[in-house]
């Protein structure tokens, strides 16, 4: 398989200033290699201790995002070098992420999660609380923590209109949020949406983030 082929399809199919995260799941050292030697630098774990596993097996210049479900009492163990947190789903996690970044005498970059799909099992804010916490908040209110925009998965469905209706009920999101604290100014700037089967969708609603591994490298055949 040519995973780095595999890559390069993508980018070919979304404009150039969108970001692509190389969702590393499972994925051994050598594959996320082949994609380091052609350049690719952004990967992204669900997992914190695979995350911190592969980060001390691979090249300190990848810029690791953390993309899956962060449990609080994790969060001291990445604070040290994650570029990336995407999941952020609650005002408890962002405070203990700012009182872990400051430990580390880091500012760490953080996506505020806000849950658009049917189903349940996701997390994050809701639309209505992710406008009142936004609506409360202005830049500097957590001492450690760049929030740079929002993150959303959208239902695991073949209903592709359903998908679009979601994502777009995110990027709509986003522009009201920008609107209410303009002094965020271009931080606040990143909308991370989309992921190997809907990617194409996600871009065509604004994403500026899209979360793929298996267009990327081939379905998993373990979890």
């Amino acid at each position: 398989m040519d995973i780095a082929g595999n890559l390069q399809d993508i980018l070919k199919n979304i404009p150039s200033g969108v970001k692509v995260v190389a969702v590393t799941k499972t994925r051994n050292p050598s594959e996320i290699m082949q994609l380091y030697s052609a350049g690719h630098r952004i990967m992204g774990e669900n997992k914190v201790q695979e995350l911190a596993d592969k980060k001390e097996k691979l090249p300190g210049d990848i810029q690791w995002h953390m993309v899956g479900h962060l449990q609080s009492n994790k969060v001291k163990y990445i604070a040290p070098f994650i570029s990336f947190i995407h999941s952020v789903d609650s005002p408890k996690l962002i405070k203990i992420i700012s009182k872990e970044a400051v430990k580390n005498n880091r500012v760490i970059d953080c996506l505020v999660q806000v849950h658009i799909a049917t189903e349940e099992s996701k997390f994050g804010f809701s639309v209505a609380e992710a406008l009142e916490f936004f609506n409360g908040y202005s830049p500097g209110d957590f001492e450690g923590v760049r929030i740079r925009g929002l993150m959303g998965m959208a239902t695991l469905t073949s209903d592709k209109e359903l998908i679009r209706s979601e994502f777009r009920t995110l990027s709509d999101l986003y522009k009201k949020i920008r609107d209410i604290i303009p002094a965020a100014g271009e931080n606040f700037n990143e909308l991370s949406m989309g992921m190997s089967d809907d990617y194409k969708i996600a871009v065509e609603e604004g994403s500026t983030i899209v979360r793929i591994g298996s267009l990327i490298f081939g379905q998993r055949t373990y979890q």
